[in-house]
Formats: C-alpha cells, sequence, structure tokens
C-alpha cells in the first residue's frame, strides 16, 4: 500500500467512539413552570419491543448525516409535538458510552413554558409525561447501586501467542446506577445518569 492510499482513506475524517454500532441523541429539556424549573420526562409506551414502561427523555437514533442536536430536536417534535423553534439548545452534554455498543449523545434545551403546556404525546411511544422541580431533585439526591463488568475469556484463548502462557489479567470494568425515587416512578439508568450529571457542580 502507499502513503496516498491512506491520505484517500482517511482526509476528512470525523472521529467516533470506535466500535460504536448505534448512535442516540436526546434532548434534556428543562421547563419554567409555577413550582419552578422541572426537567420534562416521557415513559415509554408498553408495547414497545425496547425498555417498554420506562423513564426517559425524548430521542432516538441518529439518522444519516444527522448531527445529535437535529436528532434530539426531531425526536422531540415526533413523540412530544414540541417544534423545534420552541426549544433554545443550551449545550451539548457529555456522551455517555455503553456496553452494549452504543453512545448516547444528550442536548440540554430550554422549552418555552407554552409548548409544554400544549404537548401531544405519540401514544406508540409515549405512555405518559411528568414534569420534576429541579430543585427537588437536588434536595433528593439519588440511591447509587452498581454491578461490576467481567471479562469472560474462552478456554481457547491462544494467551502464549501474546506472551502470556500463564494468563493475562484482564481489567473489568464498574457500572453505577442511580435511582430517583418521583412519586411512585423510578428515574435510573441512562436517564439517571443523565439527570446527576446535569446536576453535578451546580451552585
Amino acid at each position: 500500500m502507499t502513503a496516498e492510499e491512506f491520505r484517500t482513506r482517511w482526509t476528512g475524517h470525523v472521529p467516533k467512539v470506535q466500535d460504536v454500532t448505534g448512535e442516540y441523541a436526546v434532548l434534556v429539556p428543562l421547563v419554567e413552570r409555577p413550582e419552578g424549573l422541572c426537567l420534562l420526562y416521557e415513559v415509554r409506551a408498553d408495547t414497545l419491543g425496547r425498555q417498554p414502561g420506562e423513564v426517559c427523555f425524548p430521542g432516538g437514533r441518529l439518522e444519516p448525516g444527522e448531527d445529535a442536536v437535529s436528532c434530539a430536536l426531531r425526536e422531540t417534535w415526533e413523540e412530544l409535538g414540541i417544534p423545534r423553534t420552541a426549544v433554545e439548545v443550551v449545550a451539548e452534554l457529555d456522551w455517555l458510552t455503553h456496553q452494549g455498543g452504543f453512545v448516547l449523545y444528550p442536548v440540554l434545551g430550554i422549552v418555552a413554558p407554552e409548548a409544554a403546556e400544549r404537548l401531544h404525546p405519540g401514544p406508540a411511544e409515549v405512555k405518559e409525561t411528568f414534569f420534576v422541580p429541579v430543585d427537588w431533585l437536588r434536595a433528593h439526591p439519588p440511591e447509587v447501586y452498581a454491578y461490576p463488568l467481567e471479562p469472560r475469556v474462552g478456554e481457547d484463548f491462544p494467551y502464549d501467542r501474546i506472551g502470556f502462557p500463564q494468563g493475562y489479567r484482564w481489567r473489568g470494568g464498574r457500572v453505577e446506577v442511580p435511582i430517583y425515587a418521583w412519586e411512585g416512578r423510578a428515574i435510573w439508568g441512562l436517564t439517571g445518569r443523565i439527570t446527576r450529571r446535569l446536576l453535578e457542580g451546580m451552585p
């Protein structure tokens, strides 16, 4: 091969997390309400094949050529009927990578109160919506649980070929699962992690 072939292949490449099989984005919607600033959550429809009945933010899979902000706004319109013009995009928050092979891009946005009062949840995807005051979330930190990620290596792995005939000390990992309890609902998993990260370091 030649250097020119590598230039042709890689010039202009946009880097991403290696080995990711799916990219998703969610809007993290802040809304000013009479009870104060709130986060808007939705509950996934019971008929969905993946994660039915779970609390989440509006969002979904990036379409070809789509960026995280465009995806989050499109999905919010499709799921809740909130138009793009009613959302002030504040920032893209820290990405989350998942052991399932996908990356999630949270996008923080402020939703116009009048748009939040006229939600039109799509019943195919959304069972219900609810608001949680930010002050309540800050005053009630989540319970945090954790589970280990432990490598399982087959007996046929060729340790001798990599110079470790005695075996190799593979690194494991650890996943934290924060759980907020709000009026009989559980805000947890990736949604809980996004919520917790959003509030970290706030004055």
